[in-house]
């Protein structure tokens, strides 16, 4: 029986980056693997509520930059930035290093397989039906913009004895063009029947550029985020 490969591992590299960036010998290996581990893991217990896509991990040589990617970046941030003081905290005395943190919001939580299937397993625990849940979901990603997406759910489904298999797909979802920007993540659902697993592929488009294209990106959005940084700064100085 053929079996999928996982679309983020495939595209490495190629049109994707990784999401813990560091270098390290082999004696250290190891900690830095299970300290960027303890650190995501405590993150996603703290800000359960907060709707967290991904964490990104950067190590220099004596110091850790985490940057959140979160489609309710007020839950994080919290009231005059405590909360994120808090959680610095935290991280630095897990890790033992000074730690920065900076707060990325997701505009398009619709476009976010990681946000879409952490949606669509709420519903279920909320006792939506299923098919309901997968169609809406993959709706509002079309009506978003995305190319293609595919939603599926396994488990014992509507309370039923045998556990199956149902998907819904719209589009085109290429999962062996490499060129292609396809996002894929899982969730989970606990329910009273059992646990419901939820995997979600979304299709954005074509990258050309390959990853010379991905780090342009990236450096426009950090650069276009300080220059509106440095202008409320400004306007908060008159």
């Amino acid at each position: 029986m053929g079996q999928k490969v996982h679309p983020h591992g495939m595209r490495l590299g190629i049109v994707q980056t990784w999401n813990s960036v560091w270098f390290s010998n082999s004696k250290n290996f190891s900690q830095n693997l299970y300290s960027d581990y303890q650190i995501r893991q405590f993150l996603k217990k703290k800000l359960v509520k907060a709707s967290i896509s991904k964490i990104l991990i950067e190590r220099a040589a004596k110091n850790i930059k985490v940057t959140v990617y979160t489609s309710r970046p007020g839950i994080v941030i919290g009231k005059k930035g405590e909360d994120v003081e808090k959680l610095r905290h935290s991280i630095s005395k897990i890790t033992a290093l000074p730690t920065q943190i900076n707060i990325f919001e997701v505009k398009k939580p619709e476009l976010d397989a990681q946000l879409v299937a952490d949606a669509i397993a709420a519903q279920l625990e909320r006792r939506i039906m299923f098919r309901r849940a997968m169609k809406r979901a993959v709706q509002n990603a079309m009506r978003q913009g995305a190319k293609g997406i595919k939603v599926e759910v396994s488990g014992r489904l509507g309370g039923a004895e045998i556990a199956r298999r149902e998907w819904y797909k719209e589009g085109r979802v290429p999962l062996h063009t490499l060129r292609a920007d396809i996002e894929y993540n899982t969730s989970q659902a606990h329910t009273t029947y059992g646990v419901i697993g939820v995997k979600v592929w979304i299709f954005k488009g074509e990258i050309l550029g390959g990853m010379e294209e991905i780090y342009h990106r990236n450096t426009d959005v950090v650069f276009k985020k300080k220059k509106i940084y440095r202008k409320s700064v400004m306007k908060n100085r008159k």
